[in-house]
């Protein structure tokens, strides 16, 4: 399977009616069901031994990575999580593992503030455990934030930390960046924004291609977790941090929400750049299922 291949042909071919606002290819899709916000939908898989070490984890904590991994996408809009629905096929992981991964899902939501109201279990034929959880959430409509905004002078930035997310334990203890998102959002700082998961470089080029613009890196501004090295952390993923862009007048409001200014972004064909102009996507830019 080559993951980009597949949505590449498959997405353009997918019918949305007139109340879908944004469909797929981004973040999370908006729904307009009439009112004043509109409605986020999002999934994503949790699968044992490739987004978590199941021997070594509490099956709590990869329940929450599951819940938590979901609502950086309602993030990453700017919205706000509402209701969830977990499903999940296992063999070999017994009731009670399947029970401490739902209620660590469950917990994760309540700290959210959103609710778990449903989903569906079931067994597979082969030994393993894959859950997925769709999540809804809400958010103005005029204050929805997409990957396609970035524009010609914007600031680029991103929130948090980057790299070393497996060894230090990150990728499975973050936090969602719901509050930093919502304040993006309701002030109308961000133009552009998607959440960090596959890869800093990779998501880097998605916002420059759903843009169309050219976005240059400065590596040296990175903010590096500690224990990161810069080359691995630019490709590594699973850091669950905001990456937005902002107008340079607005760079002060920043200070709210703990964010570094790591570029910025150019007219141009989309590619990602150093200030040297040097192409950053010729090695690993990221995961990619069915190449890594």
């Amino acid at each position: 399977m080559d993951e980009l291949s597949l949505l590449e042909q498959l997405l353009p071919g997918l019918h949305c009616g007139r109340d879908t606002v944004i469909g797929p290819g981004d973040d999370c899709a908006a729904l307009d069901c009439g009112g004043p916000e509109l409605l986020l939908a999002a999934a994503d898989h949790l699968i044992a031994d490739v987004h978590y070490f199941a021997e070594n984890t509490r099956p709590e904590d990869a329940g929450a990575k599951l819940f938590n991994r979901n609502a950086s996408d309602i993030a990453a809009m700017g919205g706000r999580p509402r209701w969830a629905l977990l499903s999940a096929a296992a063999k070999d992981f017994d009731n009670d593992y399947l029970l401490r991964f739902s209620q660590g899902a469950a917990r994760a939501a309540k700290v959210c503030d959103a609710s778990l109201v449903g989903g569906d279990i079931a067994g597979l034929p082969f030994p393993g455990l894959s859950a997925s959880l769709t999540i809804l959430g809400s958010v103005p409509k005029d204050e929805v934030i997409t990957r396609a905004g970035a524009r010609a002078g914007d600031l680029v930035c991103v929130t948090g930390c980057i790299g070393n997310s497996l060894l230090s334990g990150h990728h499975l203890n973050f936090r969602p960046r719901l509050e930093e998102g919502r304040i993006l959002a309701s002030k109308h700082l961000a133009h552009a924004m998607l959440d960090v998961s596959d890869g800093l470089l990779l998501d880097l080029q998605r916002m420059a291609e759903m843009s169309g613009v050219q976005m240059v890196l400065d590596p040296a501004r990175v903010p590096l977790r500690a224990g990161a090295k810069l080359p691995e952390a630019l490709s590594d993923g699973e850091d669950y941090e905001l990456l937005f862009t902002i107008s340079p007048e607005r760079e002060k409001e920043l200070e709210s929400i703990a964010a570094s200014v790591i570029g910025t972004v150019r007219a141009g064909s989309p590619a990602v750049l150093d200030p040297a102009g040097k192409d950053l996507l010729t090695g690993k830019k990221g995961y990619e299922h069915g190449k890594n």
